[in-house]
């Protein structure tokens, strides 16, 4: 099986690759905390890496391969995974948020910005250059994921209000009641350990924060189901193949979705 091959070729991967990206933000405290968190990690524990029963090493290791793999195609994987509308959903994700003149945002899982950069655009620019003003985190552990987002931050002329850090959702480096807002967008089901996640969400934000989670999740009808089954499984992975040259890291991917839970 492809994806077998894929993980028995990534068991060894040499995580010295993943290295900071000079401009992320980073501190002694923060590496300490992240080489801490990263300790508790353990093969004698399972979880699962799409539908393969993997040690959480493993799993760490290998979803780290797959966005460093699809870092610099992100954006069109998520077009190829649902037809362009998950633009859609992010827009009315970032409506349903709401945010407002002052807010501060912890954008977890989000290297490549979209999510901060609608927050961005939804504040304004006024709100973000004000004393004390508007202001977005995105925090990913993958540094490939982080170094996209940069480079399109600069793109887009956005260079105030935003900060990239790199780290581990399951022990962030920050202090209690940071934040009014947690997001998290199509991030959530690659963490290992999604319990001390949600825990740690709860601890950074303030009293009255707010925690949004958009992900994928069962179609209903059956028909419909059946139907868009077809579509992730014959047609996805080959399209990875076709427009990125990878087709194993897409595989995981409709694989991680079904074994997320339902709605």
């Amino acid at each position: 099986m492809i994806l077998r091959n894929a993980l028995r070729l990534r068991g060894s991967l040499d995580l010295s690759r993943f290295h900071n990206i000079n401009s992320i933000t980073s501190s002694l405290l923060h590496q300490q905390k992240f080489a801490r968190q990263a300790s508790t990690y353990s093969d004698d524990k399972t979880t699962h890496f799409g539908f393969k029963n993997v040690g959480e090493k493993e799993k760490k290791e290998a979803v780290l391969s797959v966005f460093h793999s699809v870092a610099d195609s992100y954006d069109l994987m998520n077009d190829a995974m649902s037809l362009g509308i998950h633009r859609v959903w992010k827009d009315a994700f970032m409506k349903k948020l709401d945010p407002g003149p002052n807010t501060k945002l912890l954008d977890v899982a989000g290297g490549t910005g979209d999510i901060s950069f609608r927050f961005l655009d939804y504040v304004g620019k006024e709100a973000v250059n004000k004393d004390d003003g508007a202001s977005v985190t995105v925090f990913d552990i993958n540094a490939s994921m982080l170094k996209v987002g940069e480079a399109r931050a600069s793109e887009l002329g956005h260079t105030k209000g935003i900060s990239f850090v790199q780290g581990d959702a399951q022990e962030l480096p920050f202090e209690d009641n940071t934040f009014d807002c947690y997001t998290i967008a199509f991030g959530i089901r690659n963490v290992v350990k999604i319990d001390e996640a949600l825990k740690e969400a709860h601890r950074v934000l303030k009293p009255g924060g707010r925690f949004m989670c958009l992900e994928f999740s069962k179609v209903k009808p059956q028909e419909l189901e059946s139907l868009y089954d077809l579509y992730s499984f014959q047609v996805i992975p080959p399209m990875g193949k076709i427009l990125a040259g990878d087709w194993d890291s897409y595989q995981y991917l409709v694989e991680s979705i079904r074994k997320f839970p339902d709605q």
